[in-house]
């Protein structure tokens, strides 16, 4: 049986930071542990199979299938942060893009390292931009590549391959930010001009989400050696569809985003961004 939708952990998984006490810090680490652990073993299991299934299987279902098995994963992956308490995220207003049909552009700020994680965990079948590089990871690599995800190598390919997935209906994860949220920026990078350039050549709205957390956990900087103070608490929070309007130039379209990014993640919330003591 698959775990259940990845929502928001209760209290009752948990057991709340007062009353942690010394014997806990051993526990989480060996929760921490096994999560890297299960990406390990995962990811080169999917590298394994992802080549001889590109090669049998005909594209299309390839990356059908490639995307529902990182689907699939991550789903799995959220639920085991959340019952072993590592992680209390709210994810139930992602829920509505399971019953989405048009074609869309799905674009969340990038507080972290996981952000994709989480989003892709909600979304059946997501056509996502990645690093090119992590197209050579051995760990993330494979299942990327039987995906079909597209990689971020040449913004002439970028635009149109995205805009040919969302005419065939897709659902398109980009992080309009190009790259993880600077530890000197103070809710946002500089939005880039990508997500606009697509917009307008598709026709299709961008959808922010808005992602808050209490930490800067695996955010741009964070040293991969630095532990952080569990349990980890996320947001992701659905805004409402941004078209392009008629004969708006990509860099005006740009700028409206980056105000409406800036104005509802300034506003006061639990989980908003602080910022970092010197």
């Amino acid at each position: 049986m698959p775990p259940p939708e990845p929502s928001i952990a209760r209290d009752s998984r948990t057991i709340p930071v007062a009353t942690r006490s010394w014997w806990w810090w051993p526990l989480e680490t060996l929760a921490m542990s096994g999560g890297i652990l299960y990406w390990g073993v995962f990811g080169l299991l999917f590298t394994l199979i992802s080549l001889p299934l590109r090669i049998i299987l005909p594209r299309r279902r390839a990356e059908v299938l490639g995307r529902s098995m990182l689907h699939r994963a991550f789903r799995v992956f959220v639920h085991y942060l959340r019952v072993t308490g590592l992680v209390q995220v709210d994810l139930e207003s992602l829920a509505p893009l399971r019953q989405r049909k048009e074609p869309i552009i799905i674009a969340p700020n990038h507080t972290s390292l996981w952000d994709a994680v989480f989003v892709i965990a909600c979304l059946p079948q997501p056509i996502c931009i990645m690093k090119e590089s992590i197209l050579c990871n051995p760990f993330l690599g494979g299942g990327a590549r039987l995906a079909g995800y597209i990689p971020n190598c040449s913004p002439s390919r970028l635009v149109r391959e995205s805009a040919e997935s969302l005419a065939r209906g897709g659902q398109l994860l980009l992080f309009p930010e190009g790259t993880r949220t600077r530890r000197d920026a103070r809710w946002i990078n500089p939005l880039r001009g990508g997500c606009a350039l697509i917009a307008r050549r598709a026709g299709s709205p961008v959808l922010p989400v808005f992602v808050r957390s209490n930490t800067r956990f695996l955010e741009k900087g964070w040293p991969l050696w630095k532990r952080p103070e569990f349990p980890l608490k996320l947001s992701f929070e659905l805004g409402e569809p941004v078209s392009p309007m008629e004969n708006e130039k990509a860099q005006a379209f740009t700028s409206r985003l980056t105000e409406i990014y800036i104005s509802n993640l300034s506003r006061p919330h639990k989980l908003r961004r602080q910022i970092e003591a010197e």
